[in-house]
């Protein structure tokens, strides 16, 4: 019976880990095999969207989390909600990049460079060197309490301008981005059923691996924690 409990606790805690892996598998089959819509100067590269539009749903997923955890440490203390939160913006950062660099690399052949000074793309490095100055502010300060405090508020007031980065002022002005400036997003003008079948799942399977990963790190700074707390 004991053993029975163990493998039923093993498969609740491990079902959704083998589940985004076999999607995000699904995704990157399907998103270089299955045809997209033949569309002007963008041709073959709109394939590019199953892979850069989900790295900023994975991290605004934990950068959420993020944010929940800072408050939550200023509520209770607990440095164990601290150790979440930085750890969710670690992971938030690194999906940041991918995000970044699959951008560039998608900008390189529909604007015909890297970076043009998009305001899209200048609001992201903005917001970027936003999360980038988080991680600098915790490891600038020695004092646990004290930078656990300072971060957390950092952190709750650097969401919310890093959405009005991304998501508000680029939609204000003239971008050669979608969804901006009057350049319609992808729709049902661009995105088709055979997009949509891969498009959406690779959204919930990228946010789980954000959280995995997340999870991961957090559990080995707890245990990092526990050590240098009892030394």
């Amino acid at each position: 019976m004991l053993r029975f409990s163990k493998q039923m606790k093993f498969i609740y805690q491990t079902w959704w880990k083998v589940l985004t892996v076999l999607v995000i598998l699904y995704t990157l089959v399907a998103g270089l095999l299955l045809g997209v819509p033949r569309l002007p100067i963008m041709h073959e590269t709109i394939r590019n969207v199953y892979f850069h539009v989900p790295m900023w749903m994975a991290m605004f997923t934990v950068f959420t989390i993020s944010v929940v955890y800072s408050i939550k440490y200023l509520m209770t203390g607990k440095p164990e909600h601290d150790l979440i939160a930085v750890e969710c913006a670690n992971t938030g950062v690194f999906f940041f990049v991918v995000g970044l660099v699959t951008g560039m690399m998608w900008a390189k052949y529909t604007w015909g460079e890297y970076w043009s000074n998009d305001p899209k793309q200048n609001s992201a490095a903005i917001a970027f060197l936003l999360y980038c100055a988080y991680l600098v502010l915790r490891n600038s300060i020695d004092e646990e309490q004290k930078r656990a405090k300072i971060s957390a508020v950092y952190n709750i007031f650097a969401f919310p301008v890093m959405v009005v980065l991304i998501m508000i002022l680029p939609r204000m002005t003239d971008s050669l981005h979608p969804g901006n400036g009057g350049n319609p997003a992808f729709g049902k003008l661009d995105l088709d059923n055979r997009m949509r079948v891969v498009l959406y799942p690779a959204f919930i399977a990228w946010s789980f691996m954000g959280v995995w990963i997340a999870s991961v790190r957090y559990r080995i700074s707890l245990i990092e924690y526990k050590k240098n707390a009892i030394e």
